[in-house]
């Protein structure tokens, strides 16, 4: 049986106007900016009006940790929006923006997938608005004023070998990494080491995505801190006068980009940080519009709710007073047994003992969220033809045990209609109250919160500090950032830091070798294991399959 491809799906739908996307939040042609027929920024200052103070719903999207099987998280997101709006709710999904890097890369595009898309799906997955360009800009906007600023005569006496900044692009180039520059002579600048970043890991990005408004992610900006001096004292994008010019560059790409779904629901997508060194959350500014404008919003985060869910509550919700109403876990029957042991190509054939091996890591993220978190959830089973009644049965079973029902998700395939089951139990638990409580409190010491975050969230049994952790730790608290929420830099594909370490591994410490401030941002990371913020392309990347003909129609995108 063959299948349509996502781009050829997203190519066949019929569009509708973007300006009859946005008459559905009561936007007139006034209120947006267009980009073409089908793409639009809304500006943020419409917050500023009154909505009647109506109690919008926003439902999180989270997951079990992400396999090479797939889960679906962003196409179950996408899905169930449509399926709200179906049953009549005046719904709004907002998602995180691709970055090229994984679309030329291994993952693809991120866009949803099959009948649950964002679209125009290679506008949005291919440039889009330009906003990541504009946040790559801005950083090495800074990077440029930094070196500058060093070889006119370091006034604030930087020391070369303290520098923390780094250039960005958004793209996968493992060349970049590391490197040297300024040679040449006198005339080059200094030399000295340097590297580049993929821009999603860009602390611009963390910072753009948490700012209420221009003014606000002006003064984030300033704080970034992007060297040392000689003495130890942080030197800010404020001490180089780099601030202002760097919010220039970004005051249209801080106004929400507004779309649509494949069955016209409308749809904000805008910021994209990592979701292992940053917070992989979209932007709050677009978050905050979409509950401005709807009923009901579904929003995701990134990667499994170890990393995503965890920092979207215990980090976003904390400093936008955010919190959501419902969580959906995803998890696919196929994903369960490769956490039970089932090699990728066997994961079709049933297995029950495999996926009664694979299911505690399901129900670790169900736990967090409903035990740690005290937030109500539904676990959705993104559903593949070869899945058989007595392995979904199974789930229902294990989940119904911790009070959590189970409810399956056909939206690759039937796209709204496909969600509507999902959407009812959503509109159920919506209703219940419910008080978010978050994993720990922000006067503990920097250790004593990633003990937490360990221990409660990962299920360690304790962490282990570097000497370099410990002393970093010393000089952050000292300089006044004890109290910023946490920002583990950890591997997805475990609850451990340990990649290798699948299901709900037990008996194991975190290892935690580094800590860093980003002070723009407002939180402190704190990095296990080897986390990549500038990662390469695999032997064949998706690039190679991606073509244009002669009347402009792009191929090979999925």
């Amino acid at each position: 049986m063959s299948f349509k491809s996502d781009i050829e799906i997203a190519q066949e739908a019929k569009l509708q106007d973007i300006r009859e996307i946005a008459a559905k939040l009561n936007l007139t042609e006034e209120d947006i900016e267009l980009y073409g027929k089908y793409k639009a920024k809304v500006d943020y200052n419409l917050l500023k009006k009154g909505n009647g103070q109506k109690k919008t719903k926003l439902i999180l999207t989270t997951a079990i940790n992400p396999t090479p099987a797939g889960e679906g998280k962003t196409t179950t997101t996408i899905g169930v929006a449509d399926g709200l709006a179906r049953l009549g709710k005046k719904t709004i999904v907002a998602l995180r923006e691709p970055s090229l890097g994984p679309v030329f890369g291994v993952k693809g595009g991120a866009a949803g997938g099959g009948y649950a898309q964002v679209v125009p799906m290679e506008d949005i997955n291919l440039h889009f608005t330009g906003d990541f360009h504009a946040i790559g800009a801005a950083n090495n906007l800074l990077a440029a004023m930094l070196d500058n600023h060093i070889n006119h005569g370091n006034k604030l006496e930087i020391d070369n070998r303290k520098i923390t900044w780094r250039r960005a692009m958004d793209m996968n180039d493992r060349q970049l990494r590391n490197l040297v520059n300024g040679m040449g002579g006198k005339g080059n600048g200094v030399v000295r080491e340097d590297g580049f970043d993929i821009t999603v890991a860009s602390e611009v990005m963390a910072a753009f995505c948490l700012a209420n408004d221009i003014v606000d992610l002006k003064g984030k900006l300033g704080d970034i801190i992007v060297a040392y001096t000689r003495d130890e004292k942080p030197v800010t994008a404020k001490d180089l006068n780099a601030h202002g010019a760097m919010a220039a560059l970004l005051k249209d790409a801080l106004k929400p980009n507004l779309v649509q779904t494949l069955e016209g629901t409308p749809a904000f997508v805008h910021g994209g940080p990592f979701a292992n060194i940053a917070h992989g959350c979209n932007s709050v500014i677009a978050t905050k519009m979409a509950m401005h404008f709807a009923d009901y919003v579904v929003t995701e985060a990134g990667f499994g709710a170890d990393l995503g869910a965890e920092k979207f509550l215990d980090i976003k919700c904390r400093k936008s007073d955010l919190k959501p109403d419902v969580v959906i876990i995803v998890a696919t029957v196929r994903a369960l047994k490769y956490n039970g042991g089932v090699a990728k190509d066997q994961l079709s054939q049933e297995n029950l003992e495999a996926l009664e091996n694979g299911l505690p890591n399901l129900l670790k993220h169900v736990e967090n969220i409903t035990k740690v978190f005290k937030l109500p959830a539904v676990v959705a089973i993104n559903r593949f033809p070869l899945d058989t009644e007595a392995e979904l049965d199974l789930v229902r079973n294990k989940c119904k045990e911790l009070g959590v029902n189970v409810a399956l998700s056909e939206v690759w395939a039937d796209g709204g209609a496909g969600g509507e089951e999902l959407a009812k139990e959503v509109l159920r638990l919506a209703e219940q109250e419910s008080q978010l409580e978050y994993a720990y409190s922000l006067d503990m010491a920097i250790a004593e919160k990633i003990k937490a975050i360990a221990t409660k969230i990962y299920g360690a049994d304790g962490v282990d500090f570097t000497p370099g952790a410990l002393k970093e730790m010393n000089k952050l608290e000292k300089l006044g950032f004890g109290n910023l929420p946490i920002c583990m830099a950890k591997t997805q594909y475990s609850l451990s830091d340990d990649a290798s370490l699948l299901g709900r591994p037990k008996g194991f410490n975190i290892t935690v070798r580094q800590i860093k401030v980003s002070a723009g941002a407002g939180f402190i990371v704190a990095i296990t294991g080897e986390i990549m913020t500038m990662p390469g392309l695999p032997k064949v990347p998706a690039a190679e399959r991606i073509d244009v003909d002669e009347t402009g129609v792009i191929t090979g995108l999925f």
